[in-house]
């Protein structure tokens, strides 16, 4: 336990970094997914937070990610909607919540977590890239002091009916001064703090540049702006908590009498599912993006998931799932173990409890300049430049993968670029299956230690391609395990070539 607090000294600022990130994600999915028209009795934007606080207090102590933060994710907002207006009370969809962790759990113990095992580099390294994209792209309304959108979104399609680009069309027509002299200030605030001349002194460790950009936004906005000062509803918004009746009002409870309801546990398998999928390919994501390359167990952290969604689900909380952009941000900002995680959970109940006065003094652009940034390390030119020296195989599939996202949604572009890089994989598995050698009248194919039902195709064109020949041997020496419909491709052409007299067909090692 004591080895918890080993690397305190950078998973401190870097959990402060998480926490700046967080909490306006966690309050913008939370306004998101509580916006149902004609269903009463919704809590308010803290069930958002209230995940946020299970994501970063119980998940990190049972996971075994160094690096990964938890917490409500926008992927799940259109489910989430979906689901109150069909049960018809919040309540009730608390009841799926805490059901869907407990599947979450029991997914863990059958071994679902081996999925993300299965998905190629080049589909992970562009969603990568497109949520850095989308971030750079969805921040920049709320660079400029445009905020129709609610801060945290990743949708292409946003609920007021625009979209990301038709939304940069608006920005730029409706932008306010103070937010823009906030939020480039802060990019140059930030860029400073992480270049290699300020990153020579030994206070850049311990003082991050985006808590010296909060600070800077909260004077400069407060004292110096005059007519141009950021308006409140470009402010973060934190509804303040006086008493513990306030307190008590923000935490919801399930409706048990719902357990019994086939709505509730098809939405509860619903989450359990999309929420595990998310959490897998955000934890392929940030051991990928991690320096030292620590390997989590998806398992476990399907298991720690599943209890935090089950907690969060009782106290009136959100789903949860590992998210890439937290992640990402702890990772930029250099945190090195779960307790970078766990400080941004508690700096989030903190801030609950007795923070919201300073809270609302922050603008959200300059909230908005810090996820650019982190947008921008993870969607660098150097990384397009890497894949495509890896060739096309993988540099499509790539370039497939982010448009997929960019135009979509995460898991839609997941699934889009992960066909793409199967057709490859299968191309490459048609071409790279044997090896053959030539002579005028001879052809000798030798096949791999296996042969699968995809290789079929290839064998049976080398074959075909070879009928001029007088004699084809076949040579199953190296082979260990042929598929039934191959063997039965190569007797069908020797039986056909042996009826028309054509040539002769030796089979070595392989049984009719």
């Amino acid at each position: 336990m004591l080895s918890f607090f080993n690397s305190w000294k950078q998973d401190l600022p870097a959990g402060l970094v998480v926490f700046l990130v967080a909490l306006p994600l966690c309050l913008g999915i939370g306004l998101a997914s509580t916006s149902v028209e004609g269903i009463t009795g919704l809590p308010n934007v803290m069930t958002g937070v209230l995940a946020g606080i299970i994501g970063g207090c119980i998940v990190p102590l049972i996971s075994n990610s160094k690096l990964g933060v938890s917490g409500p994710a926008a992927g799940l907002i259109t489910i989430i909607l979906a689901a109150i207006q069909e049960l018809g009370s919040y309540d009730a969809f608390l009841m799926a919540v805490v059901l869907g962790g407990l599947l979450q759990f029991v997914l863990a113990f059958v071994g679902i977590g081996a999925l993300a095992n299965y998905v190629p580099t080049s589909v992970i390294k562009g969603m990568l890239a497109a949520i850095g994209i989308t971030l750079i792209l969805k921040e920049i309304p709320h660079l400029v002091g445009f905020d129709s959108d609610f801060f945290g979104d990743e949708s292409f399609w946003q609920f007021d009916g625009r979209n990301t680009f038709s939304e940069l069309y608006y920005a730029m027509n409706a932008f306010e001064l103070g937010a823009i002299i906030i939020s480039f200030s802060a990019l140059i605030i930030l860029l400073l703090f992480d270049s290699k001349l300020i990153k020579k002194f030994a206070f850049s460790t311990y003082i991050p540049g985006a808590l010296i950009v909060v600070i800077f936004a909260i004077i400069v906005n407060k004292f110096f702006l005059g007519a141009a000062t950021i308006s409140e509803k470009h402010m973060v918004y934190l509804p303040p908590i006086g008493s513990i009746e306030d307190l008590k009002s923000i935490l919801h409870h399930p409706d048990w009498s719902q357990i019994g309801n086939v709505k509730v546990w098809l939405i509860a398998f619903t989450i359990a599912i999309v929420g595990s999928l998310e959490t897998l390919l955000s934890v392929e994501a940030t051991d990928k993006l991690d320096p030292k390359k620590n390997k989590t167990n998806p398992h476990l952290e399907l298991k720690a998931q599943g209890i935090g969604n089950l907690v969060s689900g009782l106290i009136g909380g959100l789903p949860i799932t590992q998210v890439i952009v937290r992640s990402s941000a702890n990772i930029s900002a250099g945190g090195q173990s779960k307790l970078a995680s766990l400080i941004h959970g508690i700096l989030l109940l903190l801030s609950i409890l007795f923070l919201s006065n300073i809270m609302n003094l922050i603008p959200l652009a300059a909230l908005a300049a810090v996820l650019i940034l982190i947008g921008y390390k993870l969607a660098k030119v150097s990384l397009f430049r890497e894949m495509y020296q890896k060739g096309l195989a993988h540099f499509i599939p790539f370039v497939v993968t982010i448009i997929a996202i960019l135009f979509t949604d995460l898991l839609k572009g997941i699934g889009i670029g992960f066909l793409v890089a199967v057709f490859y994989i299968l191309k490459r598995n048609y071409l790279n299956h044997f090896s053959k050698e030539e002579t005028a009248n001879e052809c000798i194919i030798l096949l791999s230690e296996e042969v699968t039902f995809l290789n079929k195709g290839g064998i049976v064109d080398a074959l075909n391609q070879n009928k001029e020949k007088k004699r084809i041997t076949i040579d199953g020496s190296r082979t260990k395990n042929i598929d039934l419909d191959v063997l039965e491709a190569i007797i069908e052409f020797k039986h056909n070539a042996e009826i028309e007299g054509r040539q002769e067909i030796i089979l070595i090692n392989l049984h009719e």
